[in-house]
């Protein structure tokens, strides 16, 4: 039987964070996730790296965290984040009372809140609305969550941690109140084995609470989803915060290429549910365009929705709900061995993290500090690495293959660039990604689905939504991938087309329709995707 001391159940950021703390603290951590790293909350969010101004007012330790964890995170994680500042920005209609109470907050929370003009806000931002009447500049940031979780794998595995992905926890296995270990099922095989464990954590987001059930405990888990929006453009040069109370469609986020508006609140009984609908996505715009007046004239790539895994708390639900974490110890509940975190937020994964883990060495007598605050997650490609290889790379594609790839991968990439030409043919025009990249990604063990390649390297995520990309990455797929579903090469494209529908049906007005007609002119009509049956 397979053994760990300790297994991680949940491949999200709280997960990931803790296998890497645990690894480098010489611990023996096994995560499994059911799907593939990063596939819940932890990639369905607005991409925001919380200055901790939205929490200044209503929850002063929450708004510290962000701001330590902010500083924390551009350090360890340079290619992760896009260290493009935040503006916090009141319309003449907001509560002026809140204002000031806002700015007390932010001082009282050590968040450097600096007063805008308006002329250096429009100067900062051009397209927002005339009806501001005061701005500050925070120190808010974009992150790719994708990037950030498997950067952290890298460097758990580097200290000996182990992960298995589509490995679906089925089983809490204990005797006379004391944990044994976990079943286990492979989502592709349908085969099912035992992992024995000295200590379980239950980081599963808004599972937690059916992870709990499993082994006869109760965790109440309020999933609340968020529904956003991601524009084809940057539409602002930073991230821009309406100056109110929070609430939904009041933040808009440059990622990349695009932009993202959220988000909304909405308490929900299934975590599985990732849905959007039209009213919805009007309700968002509505509330977006009094910050940008012209932001109908923006097309829309898409919605997409997951769901926060808020703590129940008697009498709070949605925005009212907390969004700090709680760690739970179920030796108080019967079972030894058997630990939960629930709650949190992306920007505080790390400290999360930590938290929890102190708790584990403490428990193992392991005295090895936390070092996960100081140690980058991956080290950067060499300026003298990039500079060698942008000849062989597209143009502008250098910076943004190195930091998706890491110096390792990087490096056989670009050397593949070098000495096969036919290598550096572009699979996705919209994120400059290369033949080379896809088939270094596709042969990986963990590349079951081509959305593993995707949450990789962005694949499909730019403006044209996997018209063009997607079938040449299916070949590709088809062709090198080292997993049984790979070989499945029309099945794997139209797994991945409708995944990508799922988020246009929402938002099909205007120049949608055409894109979307054109799409199913391609692939219904060109070619032939459903063998001439209907979609």
């Amino acid at each position: 039987m397979e053994k760990a001391t300790v297994v991680v159940i949940g491949g999200g950021a709280t997960g990931v964070g803790i296998l890497r703390d645990l690894a480098m603290r010489g611990i023996d951590v096994l995560l499994l996730e059911k799907e593939d790293l990063v596939n819940g909350a932890s990639s369905r969010y607005h991409g925001l790296l919380h200055s901790g101004g939205r929490y200044a007012v209503k929850d002063q330790e929450a708004a510290k965290e962000c701001i330590e964890e902010n500083t924390i995170l551009r350090k360890i994680g340079k290619s992760c984040v896009e260290p493009i500042g935040g503006m916090f920005v009141r319309l003449d209609s907001d509560d002026a009372d809140f204002e000031a109470s806002w700015v007390e907050g932010c001082r009282a929370s050590g968040i450097e809140a600096r007063p805008l003009t308006l002329d250096e806000a429009f100067r900062m931002e051009p397209r927002l609305s005339r009806h501001i009447v005061s701005a500050y500049a925070v120190p808010d940031a974009a992150i790719d969550g994708f990037r950030m979780s498997c950067q952290n794998v890298a460097s758990a595995v580097r200290y000996g941690g182990r992960y298995k992905t589509y490995a679906e926890v089925v089983g809490i296995l204990q005797k006379n109140g004391e944990l044994e270990g976990v079943r286990v099922r492979n989502r592709f095989s349908g085969e099912e084995y035992d992992i024995a464990c000295d200590i379980l954590v239950n980081a599963a987001g808004g599972w937690c609470e059916k992870v709990a059930e499993l082994a006869g405990l109760n965790v109440p888990v309020q999933p609340d989803k968020g529904t956003l929006i991601a524009f084809n453009q940057r539409l602002a040069n930073h991230v821009v915060n309406r100056l109110h109370k929070p609430s939904d469609g009041d933040i808009f986020v440059p990622h990349g290429s695009i932009t993202i508006l959220g988000t909304t609140s909405m308490s929900i009984d299934d975590p599985e549910d990732t849905s959007s609908s039209y009213e919805e996505i009007e309700a968002l715009m509505k509330i977006g365009e009094e910050t940008f007046e012209d932001l109908r004239h923006y097309r829309i790539l898409r919605a997409f929705a997951g769901s926060r895994p808020l703590y129940k708390q008697p009498g709070a639900s949605g925005r009212g709900a907390s969004r700090g974490f709680v760690i739970l110890d179920h030796e108080k509940d019967g079972l030894k061995g058997m630990m939960t975190i629930v709650g949190g937020k992306f920007t505080t994964y790390r400290l999360m993290a930590e938290r929890i883990s102190d708790q584990i060495a403490e428990k193992l007598n392991v005295k090895t500090p936390c070092r996960t605050a100081d140690e980058p997650l991956v080290p950067e490609v060499s300026e003298e690495a990039k500079k060698k290889a942008a000849k062989y790379f597209p143009s502008f594609g250098t910076n943004l293959a190195a930091t998706r790839l890491g110096p390792d991968a990087f490096e056989r990439v670009a050397k593949r660039l070098e000495e096969e030409p036919e290598s550096r043919a572009l699979v996705c025009e919209c994120e400059n990604i290369t033949l080379a990249e896809i088939e270094e990604i596709a042969k990986s063990a963990d590349s079951h689905i081509i959305n593993d390649i995707r949450r990789r390297t962005r694949l499909g995520m730019g403006t044209c939504q996997g018209n063009f990309c997607s079938l040449r990455a299916a070949g590709i797929f088809g062709r090198v991938g080292s997993t049984e579903g790979a070989k499945d090469s029309l099945g794997q494209l139209k797994g991945f087309l409708q995944g990508r529908w799922k988020g246009v049906r929402p938002v099909l007005m205007g120049r949608n329709i055409r894109e979307t007609e054109m799409t199913r002119a391609l692939y219904e009509l060109s070619f032939n995707v459903n063998g001439g049956k209907k979609a």
